[in-house]
C-alpha cells in the first residue's frame, strides 16, 4: 500500500496513544518507567501525555502524585470499552432473545460477554421477581464462583488464567464442555442460583454467554429443568445465526 496515500493523522495523537495500548494490553495498573518502555518512550517523554489523559480521564493514577504511584486505565476509558462491548453484533442479535427468555422463565436474565477485566455483564431483562444480587451493565463477574465465569473458563481458559483469579479444576470444566451449559447454587450470594449456556462465533470461539439468575428455591438448575433446556436452545440458535456450532 502506498502511505503517501493514507489518510493524514496527528502524530502527537499516534505517540500517546501508544501508552494507551500499553495499558490495554496489560490490563493493569504500571509504573511510569515500565509503561514508558512498552510504549517505546522515555519516562520524561511519556508523563506529559499521561497528565493530559488523566485530566480527560483516559488514564487515572493510583497510589502516589506527579511521576510516583501507578498508571491504568481511567473512567472514561472503561465507559468507552463498555459502549463498545454494547454495541458488538452479537449482543444486538441476543438482546431481544434475553428479554424473551426472561418473561417466559419468569428469571433475570443477562448477556456477559469477555471484557478487560473478565466476564462482563452487557445487558440485562428483569424478571417479574426481584433478585437481591448486583446484575447491572458494566458489573465484572467472578471466574471460578459464577455460572458464567465457569464457561469462560472452559472455553477461554488461556484468557480467564491471565486474570490470575481460582480457577476449577479441570474436571469440572471438561464436564462444562460435555453439558453445554453452567450452573451455579447459592455460590455468589447464598439464596441466589444461576445458570448460563455458551453462543459461539463460526470460529468456534466462545463470544458471549446467555445466563439467568433467580431465587433458589424457585429456581432449577438440573440440566432437565426449564432455565437450563431454554437457555441451551436459545444459545444454539444464536450460534447458528453467528455461524458457530452449538
Amino acid at each position: 500500500m502506498d502511505d503517501s496515500k493514507s489518510p493524514r493523522g496527528i502524530q502527537s495523537i499516534e505517540v500517546g496513544g501508544q501508552l494507551l495500548l500499553a495499558l490495554a494490553h496489560h490490563g493493569r495498573p504500571m509504573a511510569l518507567k515500565d509503561l514508558a518502555r512498552e510504549a517505546g518512550m522515555t519516562p520524561a517523554k511519556a508523563h506529559p501525555y499521561l497528565v493530559s489523559f488523566i485530566k480527560l480521564g483516559l488514564v487515572e493514577q493510583d497510589g502516589g502524585s506527579g511521576r510516583a504511584g501507578l498508571y491504568g486505565l481511567g473512567p472514561l476509558a472503561m465507559q468507552l470499552g463498555l459502549i463498545s462491548l454494547q454495541q458488538y453484533d452479537p449482543v444486538r442479535l441476543a438482546t431481544p432473545v434475553i428479554e424473551e427468555l426472561a418473561l417466559r422463565l419468569g428469571h433475570t436474565v443477562a448477556i456477559a460477554v469477555w471484557g478487560t477485566q473478565g466476564p462482563t455483564i452487557v445487558r440485562v431483562a428483569e424478571g417479574p421477581t426481584p433478585v437481591h444480587i448486583s446484575m447491572r451493565h458494566g458489573t465484572v463477574m467472578s471466574v471460578g464462583g459464577t455460572a458464567s465465569g465457569r464457561l469462560f473458563a472452559a472455553w477461554r481458559a488461556a484468557e480467564a488464567a491471565a486474570l490470575r483469579q481460582p480457577l476449577p479444576a479441570a474436571e469440572s470444566l471438561a464436564e462444562i464442555r460435555a453439558q453445554g451449559c453452567a450452573t451455579s447454587r447459592d455460590s455468589v450470594v447464598a439464596g441466589v442460583s444461576a445458570a448460563a449456556a455458551p453462543v459461539f462465533e463460526a470460529s468456534g470461539r466462545l463470544v458471549l454467554t446467555l445466563t439467568a439468575i433467580g431465587a433458589s428455591p424457585g429456581f432449577d438448575t438440573t440440566l432437565d429443568g426449564a432455565p437450563v433446556q431454554a437457555l441451551r436452545e436459545a444459545a444454539a440458535g444464536l450460534s447458528r445465526r453467528l455461524g458457530g456450532a452449538a
